[in-house]
């Protein structure tokens, strides 16, 4: 994945949180009812991990070095963490909670694979 691709994924990825919580908070609110503190925490995590794309490609091109697999795990991460707790707090799919921590792990590799290459400056 360029660094290019992963900018606009992130970028794309940020509108998505933004139109998922608006709706969530406005439209689906006595849907969500008192699960609605699960349904912010999928939105936060979801931001952040967007802006985490943006700043992923940023500093792939400023290191000149290749940072893909950091992208893709925290594509992934967003996908299984923040996707779960949607599913979870607007259908009630409590069974899908043993897939949130691997969308939370792949949160923490991303992280500390960053730390690793960024420390190094290693290009693979």
């Amino acid at each position: 994945m360029k660094y290019t691709l992963v900018i606009k994924i992130g970028i794309i990825f940020c509108v998505l949180s933004v139109l998922i919580g608006a709706f969530g908070a406005h439209a689906l609110e006595n849907i969500i009812g008192e699960k609605m503190d699960v349904f912010k925490t999928g939105v936060q995590y979801h931001m952040f991990h967007s802006i985490s794309l943006i700043l992923v490609g940023l500093l792939s091109k400023s290191f000149n070095i290749n940072l893909q697999n950091i992208g893709y795990l925290l594509l992934t991460g967003i996908i299984l963490f923040s996707g779960s707790l949607y599913l979870i707090s607007i259908y009630k799919y409590s069974f899908l909670g043993i897939i949130t921590p691997i969308g939370g792990m792949c949160f923490i590799t991303a992280w500390c694979i960053l730390l690793y290459k960024i420390s190094f400056n290693i290009n693979n």
